[in-house]
């Protein structure tokens, strides 16, 4: 049968956001998916190994694999004709690495699909019990890691975002926690910008930091935090009551669904 043939019959293969952690916060449809697959390939590192009790899936952990082995497990489960599922922490859209999947299944003219999950960004949110976009403070939310081994486009480098005085959510650096707030100084951020570090957010043993700039970098070293945490800066994450109203419920403010009064 050609892949063609194939494409027709079988099921896409799946590129399953898992979450960020806690085992219930993949979505409905991804979880139907993990149910009835017969072949899994998860991130072993990041993904929380919980979520794949009771599945009655061939499991790969893909933390020790290179990408040609990860895609030669999909495409030959796939090409068996099982229900094929890779699985991805938190959305997979986010420093993902999935392109390089896709690409290398487009090349071999297997289908699939990308069901979303929670990222890490609003876990950690969530645990923070912050809005990332409060009115008059901050309407911008910047996703970003720090440069390291792995190099970001010239125009993104740290210090130029933080000159926009927003939300920013920094993936992959806290490792280089001294190096990010260096930068973020010289962005412009002040002193007293309010920092927390989400470390494995919404996990059992999720750990909080909260601190500021000026602080910050020793909690993280006193801690021990050197992998898998979110650094959030910026206003909306002060531990004092913000004044923070929307226009939304304003009965000052007509809308579309609602007259001032």
């Amino acid at each position: 049968m050609s892949s063609n043939e194939q494409m027709n019959i079988l099921p896409p293969i799946a590129i399953v956001g898992a979450g960020p952690g806690d085992v219930e916060l993949i979505t409905v449809k991804g979880r139907k998916l993990l149910d009835n697959a017969d072949c899994i390939v998860y991130a072993g590192s990041l993904v929380n190994s919980k979520i794949l009790d009771d599945c009655k899936a061939e499991i790969y952990d893909s933390q020790g694999m290179n990408l040609d082995e990860i895609v030669n497990v999909l495409s030959t489960a796939w090409k068996k004709g099982q229900k094929v599922v890779r699985l991805h922490t938190g959305d997979p859209s986010i420093f993902g690495a999935i392109k390089e999947q896709m690409q290398s299944l487009d090349a071999l003219e297997i289908p699939y699909h990308v069901v979303p999950g929670v990222s890490s960004a609003f876990g950690a949110a969530a645990s923070l019990n912050a809005e990332l976009t409060l009115p008059e403070i901050s309407q911008t939310v910047i996703i970003t890691r720090q440069e390291g081994r792995t190099p970001v486009p010239e125009l993104e480098k740290l210090h130029l975002l933080a000159g926009h005085q927003t939300t920013m959510l920094i993936f992959l650096s806290v490792s280089m926690i001294e190096k990010v707030v260096k930068e973020l100084f010289k962005g412009g951020y002040p002193e007293n910008t309010p920092v927390a570090i989400v470390e494995k957010a919404t996990w059992d043993d999720e750990t909080i930091l909260l601190g500021t700039l000026k602080t910050i970098a020793m909690q993280v070293k006193e801690a021990g935090i050197k992998k898998t945490a979110l650094i959030c800066v910026g206003k909306v994450f002060a531990n004092t009551e913000l004044e923070a109203v929307s226009k939304l419920y304003d009965r000052s403010f007509s809308h579309g669904t609602r007259q001032a009064s």
